[in-house]
């Protein structure tokens, strides 16, 4: 069955800013009389059991992206993670990354980074820290938190090089209306733990007692697809099979369904 994706709209930039800064009110109001628990940061808590461990690449060399802007999304990250290092995810509560991390501004020392806009490469002010919620995000996704709010780009924009994970594993972030919230729903409290070296981003997620299920993340029904209107589009699904380590009971679950209008030609040679 094709999947048919109408050709994005470009909106004028006043109507842009507009629209940007009232949903960033609106965001701002539910953070404080929604009466929701947020997480944390707890550094005097630290657990020894370990859910999952990822790290991400720092530098990666994209076509007719100038590599200041990978060096200043580092710089960005540090920043952004220095607010959320060491947070624990007890039951009841929910992570947010922006109400952690703040607005990203000059002032913060936040610097100019590779934003993703209507499929098209641009810079902004914090731009790179979707590596972040992407980071965040994978590892969730082998747990039992609950993703309360996760967005993706709505555009495949780059070639799978050197790819480790599924498409459409990520999660992309725009202050602070497009954000990534984990909810526990669980009896289990959790600590998140992000750090940066030489090369990569780093993250691990711990808890106060060992898994008890092995969770495995399977991309499946995988294509590409013409649209009438010219355009190539990508489409799959992402599964989360659930393992229980002493039964080996097993389930599966839908995480997402994905479209993405594509910014090359797939049938191209990389």
């Amino acid at each position: 069955m094709i999947h048919y994706v109408e050709k994005p709209i470009e909106r004028s930039r006043f109507r842009r800013i507009l629209g940007r800064e009232f949903y960033i009110a609106k965001r701002f109001l539910k953070w404080h009389f929604s009466g929701t628990k947020y997480s944390k940061i707890h550094q005097d808590i630290n657990f020894k059991d370990v859910w999952i461990e990822h790290r991400s690449t720092l530098l990666r060399k994209l076509k007719d992206v100038d590599m200041y802007l990978q060096y200043n999304k580092i710089t960005n990250l540090k920043l952004a993670i220095a607010n959320i290092n060491g947070v624990v995810i007890k039951p009841g509560e929910v992570f947010s990354i922006w109400r952690m991390v703040g607005r990203p501004t000059k002032r913060k020392g936040y610097k100019e980074g590779m934003m993703i806009h209507n499929g098209k490469v641009a810079t902004g002010i914090g731009g790179g820290l979707c590596q972040l919620g992407n980071l965040i995000y994978w590892m969730a996704l082998h747990s039992p938190l609950t993703i309360k709010e996760r967005w993706r780009h709505s555009f495949d924009v780059f070639p799978d090089v050197n790819r480790t994970i599924p498409f459409a594993c990520g999660a992309t972030l725009a202050y602070n209306y497009i954000d990534l919230q984990l909810e526990n729903r669980t009896d289990i409290t959790f600590k998140l733990n992000l750090w940066l070296d030489d090369e990569f981003l780093h993250g691990v997620l711990s808890a106060d007692r060992p898994p008890e299920n092995n969770y495995e993340i399977i991309e499946t029904d995988q294509r590409f697809e013409l649209q009438w209107w010219g355009g190539y589009t990508r489409h799959n699904r992402i599964i989360k099979r659930v393992t229980n380590r002493h039964t080996g009971e097993q389930y599966e679950e839908l995480v997402s369904e994905n479209n993405a209008i594509m910014m090359y030609n797939p049938m191209l040679k990389e």
